[in-house]
């Protein structure tokens, strides 16, 4: 179950809130704390397979809705576009520098390299 642990986390940031509270309580602690199935179990005062069969019924709806939606996977490429951004304006300043040294560029591949950081 743990095999995708970055990722379930994800998809708990972006769509735990769909998840009754009990399973945002056992995933937090299985996914988040890192408890095992038999502390979560002794702490809830229910069974392991209890605990069990509510964490995968909420990564089923986690991926369901990730499915459906998609967010995780946009904020993936919107993340990685950003960095891509941010290593153009990065080179842009780096030649004007060496080269053109045109003030508005510098200017304006600075103002880029800002807003990425801000982004981030």
């Amino acid at each position: 179950m743990k095999s995708d642990t970055f990722y379930m986390s994800m998809l708990f940031d972006f769509y735990g809130e769909l998840l009754t509270d009990k399973q945002k309580e056992f995933f937090d602690l299985y996914y988040n704390e890192d408890l095992s199935l038999t502390e979560i179990a002794e702490h809830a005062g229910i069974s392991r397979q209890g605990v069990r069969d509510a964490i995968v019924r909420s990564e089923a709806i986690l991926r369901d809705v990730e499915e459906r939606c998609g967010l995780v996977k946009k904020y993936g490429r919107y993340e990685d576009n950003i960095g891509r951004i941010a290593e153009e304006a990065a080179y842009i300043a780096k030649v004007n520098a060496l080269s053109i040294k045109n003030y508005e560029i510098a200017t304006h591949a600075e103002r880029l390299l800002k807003i990425t950081e801000e982004m981030r």
